[in-house]
């Protein structure tokens, strides 16, 4: 865990802001929504204090902000309250909203100071707390894909652009003038990060209808980068919103564009600062292939951390860019685990199994968990496939929810990464979502069955 500012820091920057009358203190849930309360800014001391509190249970509500019926931490009990502590994180400024705020992250604990283990972000620091123990340190890093929409009908369409007026409808790919058109959109998310101190790379237009792709710098704090790609997504959506669409992070928004994908980097430096996984050729040590045969290994039962909504099942579909094989290979978008050339300095692993949709503390965890086993128990991972990563003759991942879920509670290498409270939350949580989607009927089904059959 990484300490950014201190209490007397926070407070300096709130007098030179007196237009700020509140704050908001806010922890991630399950499904990456941020969760929390408004407090009035000459009140911010108590977050940093550690004494605001919370219901230990808002980590784990369904994606309506429902209480999951089999959480033993609702109604066994007594749907108890703990300590929402502060990350240390420096205070954020939030401008875009009707009046200017600020925002400080906090993370849950119970009243002994013991980390609640259901909730995400201290996932992910047990599993980085491992690799501290046998002095390595984990880089990475973050793409993220999502869509510029029209949100003002039933059905989303692509943004109206400020300069045409016209609705975006092509796939775009690297275009230019897209990017152009929304300069001013793109502008501000930039300087709203840089305010935030996250560290925005490269911008580029996909190929869906008004979909983008913003990069975030490699960190040597895989707890920083998963924070910076949950306060990203709430950036990109808030200054959306500002401009009169909206941003979404949906795994698959449309049946006939490219999905949203959330990929992450990872490269692993020892005690001396040197990478593990370079061996100053392009193939990589052993240590890298083994870290890639425990993600294989860890993939399938950590489906449903990569694809935890129903909507996320539309986007894992053969050549579609997103994987349905459990594979890896050098140079190959289509696989699983992709090794991307370079300079061996730079040896790394891509996992690009993750929707957009996915929350970026879990899917590191489950990533940088599995890496882990495969380089204690030296995981081999087989061939790298070279060709056709949709092939017949490969191990396949779930390819509904449902089977996620079931893969998910079975998954021994899910249970060396995951606390128990947490695995139980995140299935009871799925399994109750399952339940509400089953029991509605589409438009798509009335269409096709009411009068025909």
């Amino acid at each position: 865990m990484y300490t950014s500012s201190t209490i007397s820091d926070v407070l300096r920057w709130l007098e030179t802001r007196p237009d700020i009358h509140t704050v908001r203190a806010a922890a991630c849930d399950l499904n990456g929504v941020m969760r929390g309360k408004r407090i009035p800014a000459d009140q911010a001391i108590k977050i940093m204090e550690n004494k605001l509190r919370m219901p230990l249970s808002v980590a784990g509500l369904d994606i309506w902000g429902g209480d999951i019926d089999n959480n033993p931490m609702v109604f066994k009990t007594g749907d108890v309250d703990g300590i929402a502590a502060w990350t240390g994180r420096n205070i954020l400024p939030v401008e875009w909203t009707a009046h200017p705020t600020a925002f400080l992250p906090v993370w849950l604990q119970d009243d002994a100071g013991a980390p609640y283990l259901g909730d995400p972000r201290r996932a992910l620091a047990a599993v980085l707390a491992r690799y501290k123990a046998l002095g390595l340190t984990p880089v990475t890093a973050v793409e993220l894909e999502f869509h510029l929409v029209d949100a003002s009908g039933d059905v989303p369409k692509g943004a109206k652009s400020p300069i045409t007026g016209r609705n975006l409808d092509t796939a775009a790919a690297m275009a230019m003038e897209e990017l152009d058109q929304f300069e001013a959109y793109f502008h501000e998310v930039y300087a709203a990060c840089r305010q935030q101190d996250i560290p925005v790379d490269t911008t580029i237009a996909e190929n869906g209808s008004g979909q983008f792709e913003i990069n975030l710098g490699h960190l040597p704090d895989a707890l920083r980068a998963a924070d910076d790609a949950v306060f990203f997504k709430r950036t990109v959506k808030g200054i959306a919103r500002k401009h009169g669409f909206a941003a979404s992070f949906m795994a698959k928004p449309y049946g006939n564009f490219s999905g949203n994908g959330l990929h992450i980097h990872m490269s692993l430096l020892d005690r001396d600062g040197n990478n593990v996984f370079d061996d100053g050729t392009d193939q990589g040590t052993e240590m890298m292939r083994h870290a890639v045969g425990g993600m294989l290994a860890g993939m399938a039962e950590s489906t449903l951390i990569f694809a935890p909504h129903y909507n996320s099942y539309r986007r894992l579909r053969p050549n579609s860019y997103a994987p349905t094989s459990v594979a890896w290979g050098y140079e190959n978008r289509m696989v699983a685990v992709r090794i991307p050339g370079g300079p061996h300095q730079a040896r790394r692993i891509e996992h690009r199994v993750a929707g957009a949709d996915a929350n970026p503390y879990l899917v590191m965890a489950a990533m940088l968990g599995s890496a882990l086993i495969g380089i204690e128990r030296t995981i081999s991972p087989g061939d790298p496939r070279r060709a056709d990563a949709y092939a017949d003759d490969l191990p396949k991942l779930p390819n509904s929810w449902r089977a996620a879920a079931d893969a998910f509670e079975a998954g021994p290498m899910v249970a060396d990464i995951f606390a128990p409270e947490l695995v139980q939350s995140m299935l009871a949580c799925k399994r109750q979502e399952m339940d509400i989607f089953a029991a509605h009927v589409s438009p798509f089904e009335h269409q096709t069955y009411l009068e025909s059959v």
